[in-house]
């Protein structure tokens, strides 16, 4: 498809070492001990961490190649190598690329306006685009279409471009997200969002009943024209662990991928400091509509959840792991989940992004989460991680220290 010779040779030989890796018996080892986590069974503490700072250690500049098409498989592929050679953790590397579905969505069909810094993570200001309350007239129901020519050409290039290196598959829709007030606040600004629960409680609900049917919609339209892929596998549950399950797909499937086959996932990160009363109000019955579809589920980010659990599952009999954010009481989390549910643990990544790198306080701070959470299922994901002040080796060096610590705390 008139891929310039050098560049596919060089991605080619990238795919060649990527698939080596893959080969090697730990990945298999590595997605066992996933699944038996997932199935709440005794297991280590499982370990990753999710660089965000790719522009302190890998970034767009250092690719080679200068088609785009090739450019990205090539960082892709590099990012995996360099993952895999200095802080593997848990993550496991699988021999396989994914072809995406070209899947055209409309979504709500309401911009979000910002007001961003010059600082290239730097904390937006939302601009109101619904000012009035007619204005809920603006949020349009999803609509899904495919196009199939687009799906067809990317896949035949990506086949040509990887020659057998690495498997190519097509895949659908995998990731789900339920997380309509975090949504409603880039539209409505989040002091006035805070407001209508206690002005308009009435009117917004309208809104989240009207966000929840398009959400619904939307995902009836993927089932329906078979647009969805399993997510049982490598894949994230939402900002959690490794997806491997042996309990998905149903019994029932015969190869068309349907919601209850796969995990789901809802959060609303803005409640943080929202009373339970409200979070049940404003969002779980939601959530629980949406969530009711899927075969296992997620639940949560960076809000504290600790005091929450029980009546979050009360409303979710389908979850299966609940995250508990750098900002939970880790203790009390631990006495609520039990081993009821995968305690998703998230560090806090100031450790690695502060002014300097302190490893001994990190490890003690992770041993005392492993010692409070002794019984638990655990996973610890480091995440949210936009800079390590240019010294990548601390990420490396907590990769390496919190896997250890885990071997240390295995059942």
């Amino acid at each position: 498809m008139g891929m310039p010779a050098k560049e596919v040779a060089l991605v080619r030989e990238l795919a060649r070492q990527v698939a080596e890796i893959a080969a090697l018996p730990v990945q298999a080892e590595k997605a066992e001990l996933w699944r038996r986590l997932n199935r709440l069974e005794p297991v280590r503490p499982m370990v990753m961490l999710q660089n965000g700072a790719w522009n302190e250690t890998l970034d767009d500049s250092e690719a080679v190649c200068q088609d785009e098409f090739l450019r990205r498989h090539e960082l892709h592929l590099r990012r995996v190598l360099y993952q895999w050679e200095h802080m593997p953790g848990d993550t496991v590397v699988e021999g396989v690329i994914h072809s995406p579905i070209a899947i055209r969505d409309t979504g709500f069909g309401l911009a979000v306006e910002t007001v961003r810094p010059d600082h290239y993570f730097g904390a937006a200001h939302f601009e109101p685009v619904i000012r009035e309350e007619r204005d809920i007239e603006k949020i349009r129901m999803p609509e899904v279409s495919v196009d199939e020519e687009e799906t067809e050409r990317t896949f035949a290039r990506h086949c040509e471009l990887y020659d057998g290196t690495l498997r190519v598959e097509k895949r659908g829709r995998c990731g789900f997200w339920f997380a309509i007030f975090d949504q409603y606040i880039q539209w409505r600004g989040l002091d006035q969002a805070f407001l209508d629960m206690v002005d308009r409680p009435r009117w917004l609900h309208q809104v989240l009943e009207r966000m929840t049917q398009g959400m619904l919609a939307e995902l009836g339209a993927l089932e329906q024209m078979n647009l969805l892929g399993l997510n049982n596998g490598n894949v994230g549950v939402g900002p959690g662990g490794l997806g491997y399950t042996d309990e998905l797909p149903q019994p029932d499937f015969a190869g068309r991928v349907r919601p209850r086959d796969m995990w789901g996932h809802a959060t609303t990160q803005i409640f943080s400091v929202v009373s339970p009363a409200m979070h049940e109000e404003f969002a779980l019955q939601y959530e629980s509509r949406y969530l009711a579809h899927f075969g296992l589920a997620g639940y949560g980010c960076c809000e504290p959840l600790h005091r929450k659990v029980a009546l979050i599952r009360k409303h979710l009999p389908h979850l299966r792991r609940i995250s508990m954010s750098p900002w939970v009481d880790v203790a009390m989390g631990a006495e609520a989940v039990g081993r009821e549910l995968v305690f998703s643990y998230k560090p806090n990544p100031a450790i690695l992004g502060g002014e300097s790198w302190n490893r001994e306080a990190a490890r003690e701070s992770l041993r005392d989460t492993f010692e409070k959470t002794r019984g638990c299922a655990v996973e610890v994901i480091m995440k949210d991680l936009h800079t390590c002040r240019g010294e990548p080796h601390r990420m490396w060096e907590w990769t390496r220290m919190a896997s250890a610590l885990a071997e240390e705390f295995a059942c």
